[in-house]
Formats: structure tokens, C-alpha cells, sequence
């Protein structure tokens, strides 16, 4: 008899520790953590052990083997994901679980603007310090100007790659709703001339009568005489619009020179965005032939070569004053 109620009573004590130290591990997988302020850190393809002591660190829990058991324990909810996770202030352990396996990684945007060059994209994304990899080589107007989201670590490739997607698939519908009277044969000379509006005008509501004027000229089997295209020469692909074109560059021979040779030049001479193609696309009804700066930011329109020169003297004479 005294057996049996000393088995008892060790049974009895068993389980009044376990119960204890379940409510203890219960308690501090849910206790508040020690972070002070929300945090975002970058979690490595690692060991439980591993990632418990960045998270100890980090100042995000407070002891890493409490979090490897943690892990041990709930392991049937899934593996942990690597990735960059911002954690609340004072995440509990549940919380930092649930992030590591449930959360969505931080997202980064990242801009390539309209009208910039091969140089000038490879430049921004080169600088990115949230992305991996070297910027692989892509052809002049071959990327859409757009903002990319993505996560930390992603290859410069694969922004590149979604550029030449959107570029294709844009420059597709683009061309399907182009006016069949435009003076253009295929997609790629649709982009070329767009390339063109997009460095001469920043200003939306111009774009369709600058792509009118350039149209006409090609009908008419005139010298497009681009600012812009010898620009792109002159710069080595850099487009630097503060410094103003020259004499000599004008009169330098090349193809993307459009004031010695006629018709398009040989391609693109930046990305255009989606305005300036549907400029080209569909152009505003015009007969002009001619623009020249404002003054203002904007251009004068003319179309006989008698206004346009009026135009001009107009332009050289505000920037007299």
C-alpha cells in the first residue's frame, strides 16, 4: 500500500513539473520580446541554431536556445524562410515564428524613369544596394521604363529581364492600335522615333504634335534634324542635357546624326515610355513641319520654313534679354 501511494504521489509531483514547465515554455513563447522598435533584418539561408543567434543579435529575442526549442517544438508548422522581415517592437517568440514562416519579405522599388539610356539604367540599378548580381548587357530602348518592386537579393538580371518583358508586350499594343497611315514599318521603328519624342519634349500634351512633325518629315523624305539624336553620340550615351550640342558635333558624320543623314536613325536612342509610343502611335492631325524651343519649356510649331524662322529669332530674342 505504501508503494502504491508513494508511486502515486512521484506521478502526482511528475506531473505538477511538467504542467509547470509547459506553462513556463507557453509563457515565454508568448511573452513580449526585448525589441524596442520595429526592425528589419535580413535572415540568411541558416540553421535554427544560427538564425536564433542573428535574432539574439539583432536585439529581437532574447535567447536563441529558448528560440531553437521554439522552433523544435512548433517544427510541424513549417520551415523557416530566409528573406528580409521586418519585426514588430516587442515581438513575442510566437510572432517572430509566425513572420519567419507566414511573412511577406520587405519589398524595394526602384525607378528607371522614361527617356534614360543603356548607361544611365545600368548606372541606377548598379547603385542599388538591395540588389545582387552585375547588370547583364541589354540594347538601347530594349527595357520599359517603369518601378520595380522586389525583394532584398534579387538580381540586377532579373529587373533587367521584367524590362524586356513589359518592352515587348507594351510595344506589341502599341503597334496594334498604331494609325495605318503613320510612315513607320515595323515595331522597332515605332520605338526609334518614340525614343526621339521622349528626349525632345517632357511636356505630355506636346508629344503627339512632335511626333506629327517628324512623321510629316519622313513622308516627306526630310532630315528629321533631331537635337536629341546628336545628343546621344555626342554624350557616349549619356544624355547630358546641360550640356548644349555644338557646331561641330552637327556637322560631325554619323548615323544617329539626323541632320546629315535622312530617315530614322539606327535605333532607339533611349527607352520611351508609354505616352511618347502612343504619340507616334496615333500623332495629333497637323501639317507642321517645324518646332523650335519657347523659351518656356515648351516648342513653337510651324509649318512653312518662313514662320518657323520667325519662330527662331523669337526664341533668340528672349534669351538676349
Amino acid at each position: 500500500m505504501r508503494r502504491l501511494l508513494t508511486a502515486i504521489l512521484v506521478l502526482l509531483v511528475a506531473a505538477v513539473t511538467v504542467t509547470a514547465g509547459l506553462g513556463y515554455a507557453f509563457k515565454t513563447y508568448n511573452s513580449p520580446g526585448p525589441l524596442e522598435a520595429s526592425k528589419v533584418v535580413v535572415i540568411p539561408r541558416a540553421t535554427p541554431d544560427e538564425i536564433g543567434a542573428l535574432l539574439e543579435q539583432s536585439g529581437i529575442i532574447a535567447n536563441h536556445t529558448a528560440f531553437r526549442l521554439a522552433v523544435e517544438v512548433t517544427n510541424a508548422k513549417g520551415a523557416l524562410k530566409s528573406g528580409e522581415f521586418t519585426f514588430p517592437e516587442h515581438a513575442s517568440l510566437f510572432s517572430v515564428l509566425s513572420i519567419l514562416r507566414n511573412g511577406k519579405p520587405v519589398q524595394h522599388k526602384i525607378t528607371l524613369p522614361e527617356g534614360l539610356t543603356v548607361y544611365q539604367m545600368t548606372a541606377i540599378l548598379q547603385k542599388a544596394p538591395t540588389l545582387d548580381g552585375d547588370v547583364p548587357a541589354f540594347a538601347e530602348g530594349e527595357v520599359f521604363p517603369d518601378t520595380f518592386s522586389f525583394t532584398f537579393g534579387t538580381p540586377r538580371a532579373q529587373i533587367i529581364e521584367r524590362g524586356r518583358a513589359e518592352m515587348d508586350k507594351t510595344l506589341a499594343k502599341v503597334w496594334e492600335l498604331r494609325d495605318p497611315s503613320i510612315p513607320l514599318r515595323t515595331p522597332q521603328q515605332l520605338l526609334t522615333l518614340a525614343s526621339l519624342v521622349e528626349r525632345e519634349t517632357s511636356r505630355p500634351e506636346e508629344r503627339p504634335h512632335v511626333a506629327a512633325v517628324y512623321l510629316n518629315r519622313l513622308r516627306l523624305n526630310m532630315r528629321l534634324q533631331s537635337d536629341p539624336t546628336v545628343a546621344y553620340v555626342a554624350s557616349g550615351g549619356q544624355n547630358n542635357a546641360e550640356k548644349a550640342i555644338t557646331r561641330a558635333q552637327l556637322e560631325t558624320a554619323n548615323p544617329y546624326n539626323t541632320y546629315m543623314v535622312t530617315g530614322l536613325p539606327p535605333g532607339p536612342i533611349a527607352s520611351p515610355g508609354l505616352a511618347s509610343m502612343l504619340a507616334v502611335a496615333r500623332p495629333l492631325a497637323s501639317d507642321d513641319l517645324y518646332f523650335v524651343a519657347d523659351g518656356e519649356g515648351g516648342h513653337a510649331f510651324a509649318k512653312t520654313l518662313e514662320d518657323h524662322n520667325k519662330n527662331v529669332a523669337k526664341y533668340r530674342a528672349a534669351l538676349a534679354k
